[in-house]
């Protein structure tokens, strides 16, 4: 099952750089802004249910959903992008079993355990 997974997010990390190549950026943008939704992280500098929340915020797909939809609806490119490049970082930090993070400690996703 976790091959099947990961499977299916390796495809949402191809469509991710799909969707970001049907807009006019330059091509450097999206590896620019990769690492952007790891801003999450920073709440673990104050504990591990705050990093929990600030991390599975910045990492839910239905973010990367709400961006390229609301991208497309009001016809704001740049939120296009955004969303494409968030889809990209979260189903490839999946793809490698970084999951959603439980409370309890960073090592425990949704994913299991790292």
């Amino acid at each position: 099952m976790k091959q099947l997974l990961r499977a299916e997010y390796v495809a949402l990390f191809l469509l991710s750089i799909y969707l970001f190549s049907t807009v006019h950026y330059p091509w450097w943008w999206y590896p620019a802004l990769f690492l952007l939704p790891d801003i999450g992280m920073v709440g673990y500098l104050i504990n591990s249910r705050i990093g929990a929340w600030t991390y599975n915020a910045t990492h839910f797909l239905g973010l990367a959903a709400l961006l390229i939809a609301a991208g497309i609806f009001l016809d704001t490119p740049i939120l296009f992008v955004f969303g494409t490049v968030v889809l990209g970082h979260i189903a490839l930090d999946r793809a490698l079993g970084y999951g959603l993070k439980y409370e309890d400690s960073f090592k425990h996703t949704h994913m299991g355990n790292l």
